[in-house]
This record gives structure tokens, sequence and C-alpha cells, in this order.
């Protein structure tokens, strides 16, 4: 069952990322995205690394609605739903794509992948914080919060008395 789940993500996710590209709008574009993420995310908890998984659902989520909210407040198509297209120099495009995939399948089919050595710790999602982070951890975490409650303070100061920005 996992190994059907695991391929349908991996689906569903090329799928969304392709679908970027393929929808006419900067709306539909940022939710494609999401979806896409939200399957990586996915595949991520399938194997069993629950807190990176979490970790990039819980972000992607933030991040696309954030990125949604911006483009609803600053693009000149408010809802980010007029017709465009979300490519531009197609050929090179495809042409780049095609030769970087192609050197990342080479990567990947002839680099030789090392053998576990040992048993896994025991707290995975320590072990992770620790390896990333170090000692530094606490002080990204106030920092994260930080940035939160700047962001929120930042909109509720933009934003003018009631819904028209103070006329009565």
């Amino acid at each position: 069952m996992q190994v059907v789940a695991f391929w349908a993500l991996a689906v569903a996710a090329v799928g969304f990322g392709a679908a970027v590209f393929a929808v006419n709008s900067m709306a539909r574009a940022t939710f494609a995205l999401l979806a896409s993420f939200l399957c990586a995310g996915g595949e991520l908890l399938l194997l069993g690394l629950a807190y990176p998984g979490v970790l990039t659902i819980l972000m992607m989520i933030m991040e696309m609605l954030v990125m949604a909210v911006f483009m609803i407040m600053y693009m000149m198509d408010p809802g980010g739903l007029m017709p465009m297209s979300m490519v531009h120099g197609r050929r090179g495009a495809l042409a780049i794509a095609a030769g970087v995939f192609a050197a990342l399948a080479a990567g990947i089919v002839l680099t030789p992948w090392p053998h576990r050595q040992g048993a896994p710790p025991r707290d995975p999602a320590f072990a992770l914080g620790e390896a990333v982070m170090g000692p530094k951890m606490p002080v990204m975490m106030v920092a994260g919060v930080a940035i939160l409650a700047t962001m929120i303070a930042s909109v509720v100061l933009a934003t003018g008395r009631g819904r028209y920005g103070g006329a009565e």
C-alpha cells in the first residue's frame, strides 16, 4: 500500500509542478505549486522522515499563502485570475530544463551510493536539528517567532481602520 501511495504522490507532485507552467494565472500557479510541495511532504512522511515531512508541509502552506496574499495586495489583477502566460523563452527554458534533468539523472545513476554504517539515532528529529543548526537552534526558534510577529504587525499597521480604510 505504501508503494502505491509513494508512486501516486510522486506522479501528483510532478503533475502539479508541471501545472504551475500550464495554468494561466499567478493565483492558480501558486496553488498548483503548493499542491506539488504538499505531495513532496507526503513523500517524506512515507519515507519515515516525520520531522522534515511535517516541516515541509507547514512551511510550504504558510509560504504559498503569504505569496497569494501579497499577489492580491500588490498585483494589478487583484485576484490574480486574469489569463497570462507563465512561460517566457520557451525554447531556451526547455533546452536548459532537459540538460539539467539529464545531468541530475546521470548523477543519480552513476554515483556510487554509500551503505549505512551504524544504527539510526534514537531521536531523528533532534539529530537533524543538531546537524543543521548545532547549538544555535534556540536562537533560530526565537528569530522565527520574531519574524512571524513582525509580519503580523506590519499587516496590522498597513491596514486602515475597518474594511474601507477609515471611510465611515
